[in-house]
């Protein structure tokens, strides 16, 4: 009798857990859900009991339980935090799975693992943990070399490296204690012993000029050196461009154009030209660097150019897609040097509608090499020019543009970004905000404009124009509905007012953007509506773009930094041959493979530049510690403020626990921390005064004490808010003891 109630016990254990698949149960809720009486429990126990030693179930945890058939396994990318666990991406089923510190199993931030699910906790959220490293994100490290009496080894420079690399005295090249070096990682068996690796390269000391940079490049795994094979092609490209070079290319080497680039520019990849028609229209010439002659698909220069995805732009240094002998030199567009080109030459009415175009690989010499501080200048009657005339056409053309594009929906985001000086030792002395300017304008629409026209052609040549040619699209999704409203909650939380909608447009939030242009809370609320955006991808299916109001849109116009605008040029030319247009099959498998791996690459490169950002923006800052300045509140959690420094940008957190004139309350549907005792509000967008008391290079991060409020409102408190820091100044957080 006692046998057939646990089983029936266990036939209904097994039941309920198949009814959430992937869920994990706590003894207790198996118990309500299954109606046991006091007297039954024992036996409840026992059919569980017997479960786990049947394999039927899984005890995860305690009194937690699951069953075993859903522990399946996938393959994904770790992403960790530095507070150390982290999340596997699983891109086939779309889904993460949190892995907790101890289930890392000597796995690394962005290594590809295997890992195997054994909870879903109550169905909310896959917990597992990596049961092996596929593929290893990188393979060198940069840390500081340390010896004692026993052994070597390395800190890495990286947080999110959790573990010091030991190295062999033979291993070492005789690096001396506390030198920056390069780690190549050899191997690491066992989870209770360090991982094991040989210096290939000593930095110098830490404080030599570029380590910082270097170290950030790596711990990204950017690659800084070409390999031999690919430098070899580069060196082989042909310097001399001949007849047969020639043949089947329009000549524009007589027509007057040039190219308008940052002062300190070395690789030239675009140059323009405009001319007035008779009938009143515009004939604009975007003329791109034809890349695709000198790297031949399948070459060592294009599977490197494939694998790095996309020049990426650090604060004193360029981490390049291409060998500088193409880059900087053969593929440059350089004044008075015959360069091979693609050129897309548009006839543009006065309403900004292009009429008729040309797309075909041509043959420029550049009359000039414009700054665009110099055509600015030009622009503004500062000074005088030969081309002043035709940058002057320019400018209208320019206005044109874009005042079609903002009436058709586009939005345009003024993100604020900043320049650093250096000195001799690649320290910040100044960070001086970059100014967005009419010349910056001029060349962005006509790049615009030439990648739009470069994706129609594509649609027009077509076939079937309901299954286009196999082509790679950069496209920009509608917002997620979640997104925007926690958006719009912000934007009330920022008292801005705007009237709702189900359905947001290009066109809605242009407008709201518009509405909030001159006040001090433009710059927070154009990141926010930025961040609650989704981000652009590269895509062989074209669903157009979101951010710019176009149905159709492509990257034509930077070939020597963008590996997707290289392959959008052999395809064009492809198309342009006779009976290359059937030869298509299997080509949508691969543009999807090279789409994706250029959208991983591009967010890599972001990333890596944002951190180059944000250190140089901490070494300026440390110099100030102690010091008090005025910034805007960019941020409010449970945990602390966020305040905003004007004109430099640099981002630091004032920890709630150091606001002593009361205890805060977080307020989210307001995004407010509210004073317990006093109501004191401290709101998004807030002015306030800080001081800097701490830059922690570890943790990223620089720390700030509020001294007050300076948006004084009336009707926000009875009382003003004035947070006089009673604390002492904290010293320096010193390291820890790693773990190992």
């Amino acid at each position: 009798m006692t046998r057939k109630k646990t089983n029936k016990f266990k036939n209904k254990i097994v039941e309920l857990l198949k009814k959430s698949p992937g869920a994990v149960l706590s003894r207790k809720d198996i118990s309500h859900a299954l109606n046991v009486r006091k007297e039954e429990y024992n036996l409840f126990q026992s059919a569980l009991q017997s479960l786990i030693k049947e394999g039927k179930i899984v005890h995860v945890k305690k009194h937690q339980y699951t069953l075993k058939q859903v522990m399946q396994r996938y393959v994904g990318e770790l992403r960790t935090t530095r507070a150390g666990f982290g999340f596997v991406y699983v891109e086939e089923e779309d889904f993460e799975v949190f892995v907790a510190q101890p289930n890392l199993n000597r796995a690394f931030d962005r290594d590809i693992v295997e890992v195997q699910l054994y909870a879903a906790s109550r169905g909310k959220r896959f917990e597992g943990f990596v049961r092996r490293v596929v593929k290893r994100f990188r393979e060198f490290i940069v840390g500081t070399y340390h010896r004692n009496p026993y052994y070597s080894y390395v800190v890495p420079d990286d947080p999110k490296v959790y573990r010091d690399i030991i190295v062999a005295p033979d291993r070492s090249l005789d690096a001396k204690d506390g030198q920056k070096v390069i780690v190549k990682f050899e191997r690491w068996e066992r989870d209770e012993h360090n991982p094991e690796g040989t210096i290939i390269e000593i930095l110098g000391d830490k404080d030599t000029p570029g380590v910082d940079i270097v170290s950030i490049a790596y711990s990204f795994n950017l690659p800084i050196r070409f390999p031999e094979a690919v430098e070899k092609d580069a060196r082989e490209a042909p310097e001399k461009i001949t007849a047969a070079d020639l043949k089947g290319r329009l000549d524009l080497r007589n027509e007057v154009c040039f190219t308008i680039d940052p002062h300190d520019a070395k690789d030239f990849d675009d140059a323009v030209s405009l001319k007035l028609l008779d009938n009143g229209n515009f004939e604009l010439g975007v003329h791109i660097a034809d890349v695709s002659h000198y790297v031949k698909p399948d070459t060592a220069l294009d599977k490197e150019a494939y694998r790095r995805g996309t020049s990426v732009y650090m604060v004193d240094r360029v981490v390049p897609m291409l060998p500088e002998r193409l880059s900087n030199q053969l593929c440059s567009l350089r004044p008075n040097e015959d360069r091979l080109t693609f050129s897309c030459i548009m006839e543009i009415n006065r309403k900004g509608e292009v009429v008729n175009y040309k797309i075909a690989p041509s043959v420029i010499n550049s009359n000039r090499r414009f700054s665009y501080e110099e055509v600015q200048d030009i622009l503004d009657g500062k000074t005088d020019d030969p081309y002043a005339e035709i940058l002057k056409q320019m400018d209208a053309l320019r206005e044109i543009l874009m005042n079609k594009r903002f009436t058709e929906g586009g939005i345009d985001f003024e993100t604020p970004e900043v320049k650093f000086v250096l000195d001799e030792k690649g320290k910040p002395v100044e960070i001086v905000p970059q100014k967005r300017l009419n010349s910056h304008r001029l060349v962005e629409e006509f790049m615009l404009i030439a990648n739009k026209t470069v994706a129609q052609h594509i649609k027009k040549i077509s076939p079937n124009k309901q299954a286009p040619l196999p082509f790679i699209y950069r496209v920009h999704e509608k917002p997620d509905e979640e997104k925007m409203n926690r958006f719009f909650n912000f934007l009330s939380a920022m008292r801005v007012p705007f009237k709702p909608v189900k359905r947001v447009t290009s066109r809605y939030l242009q407008n709201l953007l518009a509405s909030i242009k001159g006040t001090k809370e433009e710059v927070i609320i154009e990141e926010v509506a930025l961040r609650s955006m989704m981000k652009a991808v590269y895509s062989e299916q074209n669903i157009g773009h979101f951010g710019l109001g176009f149905k159709d849109y492509t990257h034509f116009t930077s070939p020597i930094r963008r590996y997707p605008d290289l392959v959008v040029h052999r395809l064009l030319r492809q198309y342009s041959q006779n009976g290359e247009i059937g030869k298509v099959k299997g080509l949508k498998k691969t543009l999807h493979k090279i789409a994706t791996q250029a959208t991983k690459m591009e967010r890599l490169a972001m990333e890596a530049e944002r951190e180059s950002i944000k250190l140089k923006k901490l070494e300026y800052i440390e110099k100030f510690i102690g010091d008090e300045f005025e910034g805007l509140v960019s941020g409010v959690q449970a945990f602390g403020v966020f305040v905003e420094l004007k004109d430099i940008f640099v981002e630091g957190i004032v920890p709630v626990e150091t606001m002593t004139d009361d205890f805060y309350i977080y307020d989210e549907p307001t995004f407010s921390l509210i004073g317990r005792d006093t109501e004191t509000t401290i709101r998004l967008g807030d002015e306030v005064r800080i001081r800097v008391e701490e830059v922690d290079f570890e943790r990223r991060r620089a720390r700030f004490s509020l001294l007050e409020n300076l948006s004084d409102e009336p009707g926000r408190s009875e009382h003003r808010t004035h947070l006089l820091n009673e604390t002492t100044r904290q010293p320096r957080r010193k390291r820890g003891k790693r773990r190992k």
